[in-house]
C-alpha cells in the first residue's frame, strides 16, 4: 500500500516512518511530491488544520493521505502558542526563535511553565476520514538543553522525566510523544477497519 505523510519536516517523517515499521506499506512525504502543492493551514484548531493538509493532498493525488496537526499549548499563555507553534515568531521564523519568544512570554511568570503537546492525526482515502488525539504533559524549562529533537523539544521537559525531549533517543521520544500517541491511534484505527495490514 502507498500512502503520503503531508510534511516536508524530515524529522516527523522519520518518527513516523519508525511508528509504522513492520507494515506492507510504502510512505511518501511531500518532499518526493516535487508538483505539491501550497497548504494553507488557516483552521483555527489541530484538527481542522490536520484535515486541510490531508484532504487538500488526497484531493490531488488520489493515494491515501495522513496528516497532522500539533503544537504547544502553555497553561500560563492560556494555551497559546496553540496552533500557531511552528510560526509563533513569525511565518519563517526558526526553531530557535520560536523558543526565545516562548521563553520572553514566559519570563514574567513564576516556575512551573505547565505545558502540553497536543496532536491531530488524520487518514483520508476515497471512502474513509478518520481523526485521531494524543497529548504529552510537561513543563517548560528556560535552558535549551539536548540535540536530538526540533521545534519545542530542547525546552519542553515531559512529566516524570528529568530530561527535555530533545535529550531523549528516538525510540523513547517515540513511545510517550503526543505524535507517536496520536498515531498510534490512528494506527489502531486502520488495522481495525482493515485499511492497514502487517508485512508478510
Amino acid at each position: 500500500m502507498k500512502l503520503i505523510f503531508a510534511t516536508k519536516n524530515k524529522g516527523k517523517l522519520k518518527e513516523v516512518k519508525n511508528l509504522f515499521a513492520g507494515f506492507d506499506l510504502e510512505i511518501l512525504s511531500l518532499n518526493d511530491l516535487p508538483d505539491a502543492p501550497e497548504i494553507i493551514e488557516d483552521g483555527k484548531t489541530f484538527e481542522e488544520n490536520s484535515l486541510i493538509k490531508s484532504r487538500t493532498i488526497f484531493n490531488k493525488y488520489g493515494i491515501p493521505v495522513i496528516a497532522d496537526d500539533s503544537g504547544l499549548s502553555v497553561e500560563q499563555l492560556n494555551g497559546a502558542p496553540g496552533v500557531y507553534s511552528a510560526r509563533y515568531a513569525g511565518k519563517n521564523a526558526t526553531y530557535k526563535e520560536n523558543n526565545e519568544k516562548l521563553l520572553r512570554e514566559l519570563s514574567s511568570f513564576p516556575p512551573p511553565h505547565k505545558a502540553k503537546f497536543v496532536c491531530c492525526a488524520s487518514y483520508v482515502d476515497s471512502n474513509t476520514e478518520i481523526i485521531a488525539f494524543g497529548e504529552l504533559h510537561g513543563e517548560i524549562i528556560t535552558e535549551f538543553r539536548g540535540e536530538n529533537g526540533f521545534g519545542f523539544d530542547p525546552i519542553f521537559v515531559p512529566e516524570d522525566y528529568d530530561k527535555t525531549l530533545a535529550e531523549l533517543f528516538l525510540e523513547e521520544k517515540n513511545r510517550i510523544s503526543h505524535r507517536a500517541k496520536a498515531m498510534n491511534n490512528l494506527r489502531t484505527e486502520l488495522l481495525k477497519r482493515r485499511i492497514l495490514r502487517y508485512k508478510i
